[in-house]
């Protein structure tokens, strides 16, 4: 655990400058040692390390990456660290399951990973494309029987609304604490709003918070001057 508390400790240091994402400072209030997370979109973990780190060797963190590239990335640093306690799978998440097709952009002859978003849905859909397995988080807790989740954080480029929908048994047993990263410039992509994805949310019992002078503060309506949004449990 030595090697992943040095690779969170790292990735905290770098929020504090802005080289990644601020909200790493706030995990530590939600997700405590025996923590069960998801890390939906982990790309090459900058939320897994810290997640697995916190919630200790009594945790788990299921880490979920459909590119083959930062899938391979992540598992290679996943065992690097030692860290048992994160599952890493090569797959997308989202309202049901199957093979779906996943857009990856390219630009100057480069994939941009960062980037890549399911096609099913789209308003326009991209030629350029891999097939990739998907999963619910309802199906993953029942297939590896996981009796709890305290912590989900997604960023899944405007797929979010049919990710929460394919967790709705697990959001109504379990409440989890959410992160996601909600944008409109990626939820247009399939029709959708940041606005609407937050206030389904809200009637669901959900307070929506937002990191600010380095604390969560409560808000009740997004902006386009972030992304990243916490959703807490009344």
């Amino acid at each position: 655990m030595k090697r992943l508390g040095a690779a969170a400790a790292l990735l905290r240091a770098a929020a504090t400058v802005s080289l990644s994402e601020p909200e790493l400072l706030g995990l530590a209030e939600f997700v405590r040692p025996g923590a069960v997370c998801f890390d939906i979109g982990a790309a090459y973990g900058m939320y897994t390390y810290p997640l697995a780190r916190l919630a200790g060797p009594a945790g788990r963190v299921h880490s979920f990456e459909p590119l083959p590239a930062p899938y391979r990335i992540l598992e290679t640093g996943r065992r690097a660290a030692g860290a048992r306690n994160i599952q890493v799978t090569n797959a997308a998440i989202g309202s049901s399951t199957g093979w779906r097709r996943l857009t990856l952009p390219y630009r100057f002859g480069l994939p941009i990973h960062g980037r890549a978003h399911v096609q099913e849905g789209l308003k326009h859909p991209a030629t350029r494309t891999l097939e990739v397995p998907i999963y619910t988080v309802d199906r993953v807790c029942e297939l590896r029987e996981i009796s709890r989740v305290d912590f989900v954080r997604m960023a899944v480029e405007g797929f979010e609304a049919e990710v929460l929908k394919g967790a709705e048994w697990t959001l109504a047993q379990h409440r989890p604490t959410l992160l996601l990263e909600i944008e409109d410039r990626r939820l247009e992509r399939y029709g959708r709003a940041a606005a609407d994805v937050a206030s389904s949310l809200i009637e669901r019992g959900y307070d929506m918070h937002v990191w600010l002078h380095a604390r969560w503060s409560r808000t009740e309506k997004v902006s386009t001057r972030r992304r990243n949004y916490l959703f807490t449990g009344r």
